[in-house]
């Protein structure tokens, strides 16, 4: 079984796309799709409850991403475990080929790279930053990483445990990496397209840029 989980915050715009179009991958992927509300204060959950096969867990306030995806993967039941953002900048239909090396026995952990395939409409200083990042942890773990901010990110669950989760924000996607990689897992990068959300906004600053640098280098120091 895949588990999929999608971390929601004021997505009440775009979660509906979201779960339509997870909901054609389902049967075919043998997915269960857990959907974690944080504390959304818009109709984030009313517009989720239309979907019953999705299983939904709210939050009661925002913890953030990382909180979030904690939940999510303690709830799950799948040998695979994958993040969709429900911004819907990442489509759900690259899902397939993201979890394909894994379920062929290639690699155990799989990133989808925006760098390496179709990229539309990324600021310029969301792009310097992610290239700033990967290029830090590349060196630091010397292992090439072209997108370590990826919301397209899938691994073998029994390689990582909710406890493993101690960032509740984008940290996390600092921490899940580190983790992975200390481990020495087959890492493996594809081409995935992404194109800027249509509507509401980017809830990743600069601070959290700082942040996430901040956390590579200690990640790395302190193992």
């Amino acid at each position: 079984m895949v588990s999929i989980i999608v971390p929601v915050y004021n997505e009440e715009e775009l979660v509906e796309e979201v779960l339509q179009r997870l909901g054609k991958l389902r049967e075919k992927l043998n997915a269960e799709i857990i959907v974690i509300d944080d504390g959304s204060t818009d109709d984030s959950v009313q517009k989720i409850k239309e979907f019953s096969w999705a299983k939904l867990i709210c939050h009661k306030k925002n913890l953030g991403k990382g909180k979030a995806i904690a939940t999510g993967v303690t709830c799950s039941k799948g040998q695979i475990i994958i993040i969709q953002d429900a911004d819907m900048e990442y489509p759900p239909e690259d899902i397939p080929k993201i979890i394909k090396p894994i379920i062929e026995g290639r690699a155990d952990v799989v990133y989808g790279s925006r760098f390496l395939g179709r990229n539309e409409g990324m600021s310029f200083s969301h792009r310097l930053g992610n290239k700033i990042l990967s290029l830090a942890a590349s060196l630091l773990y010397r292992i090439k990483i072209t997108d370590i901010m990826t919301g397209h990110k899938a691994f073998l669950r029994n390689f990582i445990t909710p406890s493993d989760f101690k960032e509740c924000g984008f940290g996390i996607e600092i921490e899940v990496t580190a983790k992975l990689l200390r481990q020495k897992l087959r890492f493996l990068e594809i081409p995935i397209s992404y194109s800027y959300r249509r509507k509401g906004c980017s809830k990743i600053s600069y601070k959290d840029g700082i942040k996430c640098l901040l956390k590579i280098f200690i990640s790395r120091l302190t193992y």
